[in-house]
């Protein structure tokens, strides 16, 4: 049988540091939510055969997008933090995926991922064991701080921002948000999980303009993007 693509998107955060009263996936940008620009990139990719959508408890905005009778969208209940809520969505995908599936985790406010970015990752992991992420190499200069303090300058060579989609062997995935949950680790993402299990994801270079929307001044660079992506 071939391997089938699986993605998941957790979007049951609320966006503190956005300060406004709707989650900041609700926000609009250039005439439509966050998240529903998010989800139609991704639906452009033929290969994903369906997206779990983990959405939170009290969420009284998704009935409003055009998804909730689409057929390769399926929203389930998220978690208290991101790994809870991505694992959330693998149990649901229990009886349709298999062990060696891949399960692409994409932050729903990272709306400009580009279909070409995604077939990257896909075509560079296909045969992997494991999996990976896209990342961006860092150009700037980074400092190690304690209390507001300058504690050393690690050499940025070897400092990769972490983006998304991640992609991992669904069984693989699975099993690393379970032990790092019994073990009590926070992970801030599906690949740090991976590295707490001893495995080495790979890193494919994505896109600089993969944002993803944290703060109130990330909304107009993301029309930006998303404008400048419609004429390459």
């Amino acid at each position: 049988m071939n391997t089938a693509f699986w993605a998941i998107v957790p979007a049951a955060g609320v966006g503190k540091r956005m300060g406004a009263e709707v989650p900041k996936q609700y926000l609009e940008v250039s005439g439509k939510p966050v998240l529903q620009h998010t989800l139609e990139r991704l639906l452009s990719v033929e290969a994903i055969a369906n997206i779990h959508v983990a959405l939170g408890e009290e969420d009284g905005y998704w009935m409003d997008l055009p998804f909730n009778d689409h057929s390769r969208v399926r929203a389930v209940p998220g978690g208290r933090e991101r790994a809870d809520s991505v694992y959330s969505a693998l149990v649901h995908l229990e009886d349709r995926a298999k062990s060696d599936d891949w399960v692409l985790v994409h932050d729903a406010a990272r709306l400009c991922i580009t279909r070409g970015d995604v077939l990257k990752l896909m075509d560079t992991l296909r045969d992997d064991p494991v999996g990976g992420i896209l990342a961006l190499p860092v150009s700037d200069t980074l400092k190690t701080v304690e209390n507001r303090h300058i504690t050393g300058t690690p050499d940025r060579r070897q400092v990769w921002r972490a983006l998304t989609p991640q992609m991992f062997r669904y069984g693989l995935l699975r099993q690393a948000l379970s032990d790092a949950a019994a073990q009590n680790r926070l992970v801030t993402d599906e690949s740090s999980a991976l590295e707490l299990a001893g495995y080495r994801p790979r890193i494919v270079e994505g896109r600089p303009d993969n944002l993803k929307i944290t703060r109130p001044e990330d909304l107009p660079l993301a029309a930006f993007y998303l404008e400048r992506q419609c004429y390459e």
